[in-house]
């Protein structure tokens, strides 16, 4: 079930999450045991140190450009560009530049 976001509407993803100066801001849209959505808004330099997740994470860029590095790979993602981390895989997230993302995990 979704949350935290309007529905029988549409909208513009990147404006559902918005920057704050030196952080990372999320948004959960869906958390259950089989998905997860997730908005972000990084700001410039701002990072999520390497981790894995318990299952494949898709990524979707909103707005801006962010830099990837998924089991030793670097990946510059841009607006409207996808990437998917699989599941186990040891990733990490950096603002290159102040981005948005969409952030799917399915277990």
């Amino acid at each position: 079930m979704y949350k935290n976001i309007e529905k029988q509407k549409v909208l513009h993803m990147a404006e559902q999450v918005d920057y704050q100066d030196g952080q990372i801001v999320s948004r959960t849209l869906v958390q259950n045991s089989k998905l997860s959505m997730t908005l972000f808004a990084f700001e410039k330099d701002e990072e999520i140190s390497t981790h894995a997740a318990g299952g494949d994470a898709m990524v979707t860029v909103l707005e801006g450009t962010g830099r990837f590095t998924v089991g030793g790979e670097v990946f510059l993602v841009s607006q409207g560009e996808t990437l998917i981390m699989p599941k186990d895989i040891p990733h990490a997230v950096y603002g290159q530049e102040r981005f948005k993302m969409l952030l799917t995990v399915s277990f």
